[in-house]
């Protein structure tokens, strides 16, 4: 809808107008607006502005309800989008490629994502469809195909296998391509792969891969039409509640031409945006996703270390890694951070030669000044969608619409097979503008290596914005960004565990779980510096426990509880919940240890005596017992199975002394170790990653009470140490230490899965288990 005085096109140019001054206090520079003049003028020939408006309407709608919301992806190359708010990255920081998003050539609809928190997401879902009706708008469906394990899974079940014969079948296909799985890993699952069934199950499981299994509920994607949607296609309730879908899925859209806006959602938001509320209330800021102070120094000196737990697309092993070896030192280098680790640039040989070049051990060349202006920035190194483009555009001469074509092509080659059709046409262009074969080849290579799956640059800018801020958050006030990143969770690659060690470690005072002080939320306390508040656990983090258990809790704490049968008494919380406060050692600030809570509790009748709800815990008639003091390996332990952390000790701690007999040395000692040295650790798993462009290689991250550690098993050890490398939760390594610069690996020559240790913390009186090495020959 659009003032009745006027055009969707006229109403798009003044709120573009509006939101430029917005954008732009002291005057818009020429560039973004000689960028907004040709944007309008090709959004008005193809007749977009009632969309642009929609989605304007939508991020209205969620700034007014205070969500946190950002475009991303090909939308991030639009100077519209920005002054409208729909992205975030100044257009003037990046080298803009609009035709990346809309073009007069290929006549497409634009597809704007927007990422909204995690936690509001359904709110603008509900909104849209309040606006537009349940008849004109729908989610889009997606369609949900057999991979390995729900292949063999389906036909085990129509062929009658037994369930326990299934599981180890799926066991024997996990994290392998089809072709890597041989009639070994089928005897090593216990089965006989000639026996006729096993042999027919296997044969049309491979069969039945890639076939579709159901139609599913798009992610985010959602059409609204000015017609009615329903009298085109059906529309159906889906799962969730409230929401209803279509039968089309993405490819069925765009071969119709109908618009639809993807409404994701992004748990970094909603960790920001809680940091955020955190900072206004503990430390007197208000801010806001542009309000947070551009290109600190701080900020690259903590991400060039690689202290990047918790922070948004950094935190993977892959990433620490990387930032030692770029050392980000501004924006644009942490949109190259992110675009960098994928496998497209990996796939592409193009991480090695960008490291060297950035380096200065090898030099900066370029066969020509377009393409110095097209690569400068990348040192001569294509890494972004865009480039790609951009050099088919200038060195080969293609129009915007057959690279746009290419880029496709190369998007899906490998199911399609259709790269052929340009490769002759890129070459040739190449050696008519006077590019040398060799070089020509190289471009194409390149290109081919990485486009499948490589990062635009425009997204890449997009989630760099977030990158910042959050590791500003993470530098500057640690306890508030660690606090809003466990009230988050799930999210990102860390357990609750992991963030509170890393919080400890940057100096944070992290306080227990307490029936008296803790909120359902982690909070922050104040302590004696008050530029330092420390970290309360909050009730969350209790295993099993309810959200409204916790919230009656803290409701009927009006005053502090004085003892156990008074929390029982004012907040009606029945036996169950109150063990579980118990084993989460909640009562200790009652003065009530764990063990004496456990007794006094599991006197309690289950229901309370109506006379006596209000007056002595009459309730209560077990007599008192002299309870032995619980050691502190039982402590730690009950401390993982109630909050699947401990303030109280790290388990290898309590395990250091056998540990040092057999050879293991602390994973803080490798920064002593030289490089090349054998050396032996052990700790517990925390992260197992094999990205499909490793070719086979895991990655694996193990902690201990001084460090994490992070291990390289190579293809062939993965093999024959399979059971420990993916199963083991405390995992012993025997390899050789590998050092560049501030990195260190690893390399994994043996596995041991101490895993039994675990359950013996509590009993540390008795003799350590002995663990036998797998025969490695």
């Amino acid at each position: 809808p659009v003032p009745a005085d006027t055009t969707p096109q006229a109403e798009l140019a003044r709120l573009t107008a509006l939101g430029a001054a917005g954008r732009y206090p002291d005057g818009v520079p020429a560039k973004v607006a000689a960028q907004i003049a040709h944007e309008l003028k090709l959004i008005g020939e193809l007749g977009f502005a009632p969309y642009f408006l929609t989605v304007h309407d939508i991020v209205n709608f969620a700034r007014e309800r205070d969500i946190l919301c950002q475009g991303r992806g090909s939308a991030a190359n639009s100077a519209v989008c920005y002054c409208l708010g729909i992205t975030a990255v100044d257009p003037a920081r990046i080298d803009l490629l609009f035709e990346r998003f809309v073009s007069a050539e290929r006549g497409e609809p634009p597809d704007i994502d927007v990422d909204f928190e995690n936690g509001r997401r359904e709110e603008v879902i509900q909104y849209i469809y309040g606006k537009y009706g349940r008849e004109r708008a729908a989610m889009t469906a997606t369609v949900i195909t057999y991979r390995a394990k729900s292949a063999v899974r389906e036909v085990g079940k129509a062929l009658g296998v037994t369930e326990d014969t299934i599981v180890a079948l799926q066991g024997a296909v996990w994290r392998r391509s089809w072709a890597e799985i041989t009639d070994a890993h089928i005897r090593d699952a216990g089965m006989d792969p000639d026996e006729p069934m096993i042999r027919r199950l296997m044969a049309l499981a491979g069969e039945i891969r890639g076939f579709p299994r159901h139609l599913s509920q798009h992610t985010g994607g959602m059409v609204m039409t000015k017609g009615r949607l329903d009298e085109m296609v059906p529309v159906a309730n889906a799962a969730m509640d409230a929401r209803t879908v279509i039968e089309w899925d993405k490819d069925d859209l765009d071969a119709l031409g109908i618009l639809k806006v993807d409404i994701l959602a992004l748990g970094m938001l909603t960790c920001v945006h809680k940091a955020f509320d955190l900072l206004s209330t503990h430390h007197g800021l208000a801010l806001g996703l542009a309000g947070i102070p551009a290109e600190d120094p701080a900020v690259y000196d903590m991400l060039c270390l690689g202290d990047s737990v918790g922070v948004f697309q950094v935190e993977s092993r892959a990433q620490m890694s990387m930032l030692p070896r770029l050392k980000p030192r501004n924006f644009y280098d942490l949109v190259i951070e992110v675009a960098i680790v994928r496998p497209g640039p990996i796939q592409g040989d193009m991480v090695h030669p960008y490291l060297r070049r950035r380096d200065g051990k090898e030099p900066v060349e370029f066969p020509s000044e377009a393409l110095a202006q097209v690569l400068g920035k990348t040192l001569g190194i294509p890494l972004f969608q865009e480039q790609a483009m951009k050099i088919a555009i200038v060195a080969a001469g293609f129009s915007p619409a057959e690279a746009d074509a290419l880029r496709r092509a190369l998007a899906t080659f490998r199911r399609m097979g259709d790269i052929h059709k340009f490769r002759e046409r890129f070459i040739a262009g190449m050696l008519a503008n006077g590019y040398e074969s060799d070089f020509a080849e190289r471009c194409f290579r390149q290109i081919e290596g990485f486009a499948d799956y490589g990062f635009p640059e425009s997204h890449a800018a997009s989630f760099a914005l977030l990158v910042y801020v959050s590791a500003w958050l993470k530098c500057h006030y640690p306890a508030a960004f660690s606090c809003a990143l466990l009230n988050s969770m799930p999210m990102g690659f860390y357990a609750p565990a992991q963030l509170v060690r890393d919080a400890r470690d940057h100096g944070v005072e992290v306080r227990p779980v307490d029936v008296n002080e803790s909120l359902w939320d982690c909070t922050l306390e104040a302590t004696a510096v008050q530029t330092r508040p420390a970290l309360r656990l909050g009730l969350r983090q209790v295993k099993g426990l309810k959200q409204s258990s916790g919230d009656a809790l803290v409701a009927a704490r009006l005053m502090p509880y004085r003892d156990i049968g008074d929390l029982r008494r004012r907040a009606g919380l029945g036996k169950a919940v109150l063990e579980r406060l118990a084993r989460a050692d909640a009562f200790a600030g009652l003065g009530v240890s764990r063990r004496r809570a456990l007794w006094v509790i599991r006197g309690f009748d289950e229901k309370p005596l109506p006379l006596f709800e209000l007056g002595p815990d009459l309730n209560h008639r077990e007599p008192k017992a002299e309870l032995p003091a619980m050691p502190l390996g039982e402590q730690v332990a009950d401390d993982y199975r109630a909050l699947s952390l401990s303030l109280k000790s790290h388990p290898l701690a309590l395990l250091r002394a056998e540990l040092a007999r057999r050879g293991c040395v602390p994973c803080a000692d490798l920064a002593h170790v030289p490089h090349g040295r054998k050396v032996r650790i052990a700790g517990l798993v925390t992260a197992r990653q094999r990205p499909g462009s490793a070719k086979g290689v895991m990655f694996v991250t193990l902690e201990d009470e001084t460090a994490t550690a992070n291990l390289i098993v190579w293809p062939a050890i993965f093999e024959r140490f399979r059971r420990e490398a993916i199963g083991a939760m405390l995992l012993e390594v025997a390899g050789e230490v590998q050092k560049e610069g501030l990195v260190i690996h690893v390399v994994s020559s043996k596995l041991w899965d101490l895993t039994p240790w675990l359950a013996r913390i509590e009993h540390s009186n008795e003799a350590p288990i002995t663990v036998a090495a797998r025969n490695f020959q």
